[in-house]
């Protein structure tokens, strides 16, 4: 992402930051099955497994995580503090498990690798090569057998099915009761979106050398992928 991109999604999100959850359920028509598919795909062995959240947000994902691995050692990182003090409060201040980082995740660099690595409604705002970056970022970043699990929005194979989606999504959130202001604001962030498409994300998946890259949820444009780093 360039630094006006960065600077634009920082903006849009710590405006949002404080109803970010409370405004989910209704932006996204899917959202239990979106949410539960994506944190029942995290399986792994370890009792205090490593997962590192990008673009993080408010630690929505993360929490779902959370639960089922409650010594999880979790990192959180995304572009916008406002949203990441919604997730200091959501775990706990002063939690040990718990390591938040404000910055641009697509430079995120660590010594010591993850079991899993996860992200919620974020890559999409990112270039096309960025994507592809990140992905190769992310295989170096997973242990061997680790997983990569990404609940995102994604670009119709044509024109005819992003007008589709669009359609069906604008219709669905605005019969719900979210006010007039709140409906422009996040039409005003879809013009943040850099959407690909679905079979080309998980084209790229497999060209870093992931196995087992596969769609396992899909509503409309709102998609689950799942992907595994090859044992050693």
């Amino acid at each position: 992402m360039n630094e006006i991109t960065n600077e634009q999604i920082t903006t849009k999100f710590d405006e949002i930051a404080e109803k970010y959850d409370s405004q989910r359920r209704k932006l996204i028509p899917c959202f239990d099955d979106f949410y539960h598919t994506a944190s029942s795909l995290v399986q792994v062995k370890a009792v205090s497994p490593r997962i590192l959240d990008l673009g993080a947000g408010t630690g929505l994902l993360s929490s779902f995580i959370y639960s089922k691995y409650p010594s999880a050692q979790l990192t959180l990182i995304d572009l916008s503090q406002g949203m990441l003090d919604i997730a200091k409060l959501r775990f706990g201040e002063h939690n040990p498990n718990l390591t938040i980082q404000a910055g641009d995740y697509t430079a995120f660099e660590s010594v010591e690798p993850f079991d899993c690595v996860v992200s919620a409604l974020s890559i999409h705002h990112l270039e096309d090569q960025a994507k592809q970056d990140l992905y190769e970022r992310i295989y170096k970043l997973l242990k061997p057998g680790g997983i990569f699990v990404n609940a995102d929005q994604v670009q119709g194979a044509s024109s005819f099915l992003d007008h589709l989606y669009r359609s069906d999504w604008e219709a669905k959130i605005e019969a719900t009761d979210l006010t007039p202001e709140a409906l422009q604001a996040a039409y005003e962030r879809t013009k943040l979106d850099k959407m690909a498409p679905l079979d080309q994300q998980l084209t790229w998946l497999k060209d870093c050398g992931f196995a087992d890259a596969d769609c396992v949820y899909k509503y409309y444009n709102f998609v689950v992928m799942y992907a595994r780093k090859p044992e050693a």
